[in-house]
């Protein structure tokens, strides 16, 4: 059987929606994103839905949803509310097909005046893959968000790179950060169930997921 994960980034816009979709449509698993800020340009369920052609059934509705594109902590503080992570649950599966929890913003993006994203991971403690970027600048983002999540006592399952293949940049993030990358995703022209799963099929380690 697949393992459920919890997807992070090295910080905001690096592709983990699109990571999320394609583990959905490729393991096959169900999405769950407990906190979306920016719903007013749409939500990252939409997202995964629309890419992935899922049944609504398979995407869980989110805990807190904020109309603002800014980090959680400064969108729920907008709409007069705060965040409490010990109110975020599981949502109810009746099957044992696993989950894909998409995080909010980056490792340390702030939850509220307490607590950051790392601490939402411990309490789901689900094992991490972090979405970085390929290309110039991800090793030193990259390396500073694994020596946080390792400092934190969260358990990483490995790195995906999504853009541009590149070697070096990949040799360096599994010396230097002592993880292994599990896959990348190249910029697709076209992002649907059937280019998510040839991406999977093609450039992930089968392995990591079973």
């Amino acid at each position: 059987m697949h393992k459920s994960f919890f997807v992070t980034g090295t910080d905001t816009n690096v592709g983990k929606t699109v990571l999320s979709a394609l583990l959905c449509a490729a393991l096959p698993a169900r999405y769950w994103k407990p906190i979306q800020t920016g719903a007013d340009e749409g939500t990252d369920r939409q997202t995964v839905l629309s890419c992935t052609g899922m049944v609504q059934e398979r995407c869980f509705p989110e805990a807190y949803v904020f109309a603002d594109p800014v980090s959680p902590h400064l969108a729920a503080q907008r709409s007069g509310k705060e965040i409490v992570l010990e109110q975020i649950k599981f949502p109810q599966m009746d099957s044992a097909m696993p989950l894909i929890v998409e995080g909010a913003g980056g490792v340390m993006a702030p939850v509220n005046r307490h607590q950051l994203m790392t601490d939402l991971m411990r309490h789901l403690s689900l094992p991490v893959i972090l979405a970085a970027r390929s290309t110039l600048g991800t090793i030193n983002h990259t390396l500073l968000s694994l020596h946080y999540l390792q400092s934190s006592g969260i358990r990483i399952h490995g790195v995906v790179l999504i853009g541009p293949q590149n070697s070096e940049n990949r040799e360096a993030i599994e010396h230097y950060g002592r993880t292994r990358v599990i896959g990348e995703v190249p910029l697709l022209q076209k992002i649907d169930r059937a280019s998510l799963c040839g991406v999977f099929a093609t450039s992930f380690r089968q392995e990591a997921f079973l």
